[in-house]
């Protein structure tokens, strides 16, 4: 299990299409994937779930992997939210 604590810093959070570009990387990987916000755990491949956490600027969150490809997911996952989700 690999989890790596990241800063959201987009304007809008992960809403929306943001949480889109998450979900569909996150399914690009086999490994369980997982979202964290203050002690709350959703899983990364699921829209609703991601939305759920209500994840706004300036959140701490931690991407949590599990799998055969943690290592790459946690990574790309980190690498995305750290571009902005390239907007």
């Amino acid at each position: 299990m690999v989890s790596k604590d990241v800063v959201v810093q987009n304007q809008v959070g992960l809403h929306a299409r943001p949480a889109t570009f998450f979900i569909q990387k996150s399914n690009e990987f086999k490994s369980s994937i997982w979202v964290e916000k203050n002690d709350r755990r959703v899983n990364a491949k699921s829209l609703l779930g991601v939305l759920s956490l209500g994840i706004t600027k300036g959140t701490h969150i931690a991407v949590i992997a599990d799998g055969p490809d943690e290592q790459e997911a946690v990574e790309a996952l980190a690498a995305l939210i750290g571009a902005n989700f390239d907007e």
